[in-house]
C-alpha cells in the first residue's frame, strides 16, 4: 500500500508540473500572437506621461520664479518710487501729515498735489503810478530785485501807467495778502488778479515795512478767499525741497522746484538814493526767481510758507533768496496795525 501510494502521489506532481509548464508556454505564445497586452506598451505609455507631467511642473516651477522676480524686483533693488529722491519727498509729505494720492506715489505727483492745493491762493499784482526815472540809473537794487523803487514824480498830474508786477498770497480767508514792499512802492493804484475771478480786485495797502521788504494787502469780495499758512522756516534743512509760485516777467501762476541752499543769508543793496539797505536771516534756494517772482510764497513739501521770495542775482544762476517765514511772523501783528 505505502509504495502505490507514493508512486500515486509522484504521478499527481508530476502532472500538476507539466500544467504549470503548459501554462507558461501558452502566456509566451499567447504574447507574441497579440491575444494579451504586451507589458512594454504599458510601459512606454506610463513613461511619457510621466515625461509629461515632469514638463509642466518644471514650467510651472520657472514661471513662478519669473514672477516672483518680477513682483519683487530681485535684480532692480526693489526700489519702484523713483529712486532716494522720491522717498525724501514722500517722507516729508507724510511726516507732515499730508497724505499722498496713493502709496506708490512719485515726485511728481506729490509736487503737482502741493501746487495744485496752493496755487488758488496765489495773486498777481500790478502798480499803477506815473513813469519814474532814477537819477542814479541802474542801481544794485535792480541788480538783485529787477526793477523796484525809484523817485517820486515830480509831476503828479500824469496819467497812471502800469510801471510793475509783482505776486502774492492770500494768509487769510477774508483777503488780507502778504507780498514785498517794493512790489507796491510808489503805487497810485493796486490791482489784484486772483484765479477764478474774471475781474481784478482794487487793493488797499494795510501796513508795510521798508526795512523788512515787507507789506500786507487787502481786498473786498464776496465769499471766503483760499489762503495759505505760515510754516516753520526754522525747521527746515539745508537740502530740502522747496516749491517757488509766482509770475515772473506776467507769466501768472508759474511754478518752479528746487532744495534749500542756505539760510542766514545777509545781503547788502544800494538803494537808489545812495544809501545801504541790508537784509538778514534770508533763505537761499536753486528754485528759480525772477522779476515778477517777488512776493510769492516759498512752500515746504507739505504745501505751507517757509518764505517770501524777494530777490535774485541777475548775473548769477540758481542764487534766489526768500524771507523766512520767522521774520513774517514777527512783523505780522505790526504789519496788520501799520506800527512798523
Amino acid at each position: 500500500m505505502t509504495n502505490f501510494d507514493d508512486m500515486k502521489q509522484e504521478q499527481t506532481n508530476a502532472g500538476s508540473r507539466h500544467l504549470q509548464m503548459a501554462t507558461a508556454y501558452e502566456r509566451e505564445l499567447n504574447k507574441y500572437a497579440g491575444q494579451l497586452p504586451a507589458e512594454p506598451a504599458r510601459k512606454k505609455r506610463s513613461a511619457a506621461r510621466s515625461m509629461f507631467a515632469a514638463f509642466m511642473a518644471g514650467a510651472i516651477a520657472v514661471g513662478g520664479l519669473m514672477y516672483g522676480a518680477d513682483r519683487g524686483q530681485w535684480f532692480t533693488g526693489g526700489d519702484s518710487s523713483g529712486g532716494p529722491v522720491s522717498s525724501a519727498v514722500s517722507s516729508a509729505l507724510q511726516d507732515a501729515g499730508l497724505s499722498t494720492a496713493s502709496s506708490g506715489s512719485t515726485v511728481e505727483s506729490d509736487i503737482s498735489e502741493v501746487y495744485e492745493q496752493a496755487s488758488p491762493a496765489v495773486v498777481l499784482i500790478e502798480n499803477y503810478g506815473e513813469t519814474r526815472q532814477s537819477m542814479y540809473g541802474a542801481s544794485q537794487f535792480d541788480y538783485f530785485f529787477g526793477g523796484g523803487r525809484q523817485q517820486q514824480p515830480d509831476n503828479t498830474e500824469s496819467e497812471l501807467q502800469l510801471t510793475g508786477e509783482g505776486t502774492g498770497f492770500f494768509f487769510d480767508k477774508s483777503g488780507y495778502i502778504l507780498t514785498n514792499e517794493h512790489v507796491i512802492d510808489g503805487a497810485k493804484e493796486l490791482k489784484v488778479t486772483v484765479e477764478g475771478y474774471d475781474e481784478p480786485f482794487t487793493a488797499t495797502v494795510v501796513g508795510s515795512s521798508e526795512e523788512l521788504d515787507l507789506a500786507v494787502l487787502k481786498v473786498e469780495g464776496d465769499g471766503d478767499f483760499p489762503y495759505l499758512t505760515l510754516g516753520d522756516s526754522d525747521g527746515t534743512q539745508i537740502g530740502d525741497w522747496v516749491i517757488a509760485i509766482g509770475n515772473p516777467y506776467g507769466f501768472d501762476h508759474t511754478m518752479t522746484v528746487g532744495v534749500l541752499s542756505a539760510k542766514e543769508r545777509p545781503i547788502t543793496v544800494a538803494n537808489d538814493d545812495g544809501t545801504e539797505q541790508v537784509y538778514e536771516h534770508l533763505l537761499q534756494t536753486d528754485a528759480s526767481i525772477n522779476p515778477g517772482n517777488s512776493g510769492g510764497p516759498l512752500l515746504n513739501a507739505s504745501g505751507q510758507v517757509i518764505g517770501i521770495n524777494t530777490a535774485v542775482s541777475a548775473e548769477a544762476q540758481g542764487i534766489g533768496f526768500a524771507i523766512p517765514a520767522s521774520t513774517i511772523k514777527g512783523a505780522l501783528e505790526s504789519l496788520m496795525t501799520n506800527s512798523l
